[in-house]
Order: C-alpha cells, then sequence, then structure tokens
C-alpha cells in the first residue's frame, strides 16, 4: 500500500524530526514499509527541489536545499530580526515590570516560548538572576540588571515609564546581527525615527484599548502596598503590556 502521501503530510505538519517507529505504529504498520515509501519520497524531494526530505538516526524531516540557502536568508533573515525585536520589547517590558519573575510566568503572559529573548538578554547584562522561586523545581527568578538602568535612561526602577515609552527606548537585538546599541552609552533618535515612533505607539495604544474589552489572562493574584496609604490594592489579573500607566508603575 502506498504510505508516501500520509508520510509526507506527517513530516511537513510536524515541523521538526520525527521517528520512523513512531509513524509505523500509529499508522498500523511495520517500519520496513515506511522506509520503503520513504524512498519514494526522497526521489522527489532531492535534487533541484527547493526542500529535501532527510533520513537521519532512524529519523525523518523536511529541510530546505542548501544551493538556495543565500535567497531563503535574504526574504527571512530580515524579518527574523523584526520578529526578534518585537520579542525583546515584550520580554524586557515584562520583566522590568513584573520583575523578579519566573520565564514560565513569562510565557503565561506571552503565550510562547521565551527561552531565546531570555537568553539574548541575559547575554547582553540587561537582566539577571535574582533567585529562585519558592516553587515546586525552584525555578530561576529574573530581574533587571544596572545595564538595563543605564541603556534605557532610568535612574531607578521605581520610576520605570509606562509600557509605551519603555518600548521607544528599548533597542535589543541579536548582537550578532546588530551591535550599534553595545557600542553606545545611549540611544539617539532621529527626527524622522521619533516621528514613526509616536505614529506607532499611537497605533498600539488603540490596539490595546480595543484588545483591553475583549481579553483577560487569569495570573496569581499578588499584593502591593500603595504609597498613598496603608491600604492594599491587588494588580488586575491582566498582563502588564496591556495596562495604562497607572497600573504599570511598580510600587
Amino acid at each position: 500500500m502506498d504510505y508516501s502521501k500520509q508520510i509526507e503530510a506527517i513530516v511537513f505538519v510536524s515541523g521538526k524530526s520525527i521517528e520512523v517507529k513512531d509513524i509505523a505504529e500509529k499508522l498500523g504498520v511495520s517500519q520496513k514499509i515506511i522506509l520503503e515509501n520513504v524512498k519514494v519520497l526522497q526521489k522527489h524531494y532531492c535534487g533541484d527541489c527547493g526542500i529535501h526530505l532527510l533520513l537521519f538516526n532512524n529519523k525523518l524531516q523536511f529541510c530546505s536545499n542548501p544551493n538556495y540557502s543565500a535567497s531563503v536568508e535574504s526574504v527571512l533573515n530580515p524579518i527574523k530580526e523584526r520578529e526578534l525585536t518585537k520579542t525583546m520589547l515584550e520580554v524586557a517590558a515584562i520583566i522590568a515590570y513584573k520583575q523578579p519573575i519566573t520565564k514560565s510566568e513569562i510565557e503565561e503572559i506571552r503565550g510562547v516560548n521565551s527561552d531565546y529573548a531570555v537568553g539574548i538578554l541575559s547575554e547582553n547584562n540587561l537582566i539577571e538572576v535574582k533567585g529562585r522561586k519558592d516553587a515546586v523545581g525552584k525555578p530561576l527568578l529574573f530581574g533587571t540588571t544596572d545595564e538595563f538602568l543605564k541603556r534605557f535612561q532610568i535612574s531607578d526602577i521605581s520610576d520605570l515609564p509606562d509600557y509605551e515609552q519603555l518600548l521607544e527606548r528599548i533597542r535589543v537585538l541579536q548582537p550578532a546581527l546588530e551591535s550599534n546599541l553595545y557600542h553606545k552609552d545611549s540611544y539617539v533618535p532621529t527626527e524622522e525615527e521619533i516621528k514613526k515612533e509616536q505614529e506607532a505607539a499611537l497605533r498600539r495604544e488603540k490596539f490595546n484599548k480595543e484588545l483591553q474589552k475583549d481579553i483577560k489572562i487569569s495570573l496569581p493574584e499578588k499584593k502591593k502596598s500603595s504609597r498613598r496609604g496603608s491600604l492594599e490594592t491587588v494588580e488586575e489579573d491582566i498582563p502588564d503590556f496591556l495596562k495604562n500607566e497607572k497600573n504599570l508603575r511598580k510600587f
């Protein structure tokens, strides 16, 4: 029986390597039959084809043809850089306003894996480990550093600006791709950049207001003392990047 189409679909949707034995088990056939069908697929996905089918360590995975790596990089790298910038902005801001915070708590707020962003921010000494949370597994707690304050021109963590203003100050990119930030003591934007940032801030503000009407993410309640009195208030169960300036102030 021809299983090549099923295998093709499974490997494509997987996006990462998948073991032949797992495919065979779920399809109810032997690994020998799977490998025979793999040979058929490899005849198609080879040569000048943009996608190749790899078989290694009894695992299958699609990959791009290395002959076209230059074209792939020229198109996707700029897109990836923009995405990295957005990721760094979100993670740095979340840590700044919620510190100390664990990586899993950051991911709960963002809804996506944040390993890479946390790693890059740590490598550039913008965040550091502040301790371990008293919970199962003793996860690491992250907070901002003095370098963070210096880079974004904040005198003290208690003087954090509102979220949108902080985003305008943060310029964190993967060092190998963009090292300009780390060669200067301060970042001075041009008039054109300031104008673009202001326009972007207005768009984000409008988007956030609309989003707040429909989205509420449940987070553990955390009590904080108010500067104006002895009464305690409880943070709203929404992520920091959706809160207004008043709620984002760190007390």
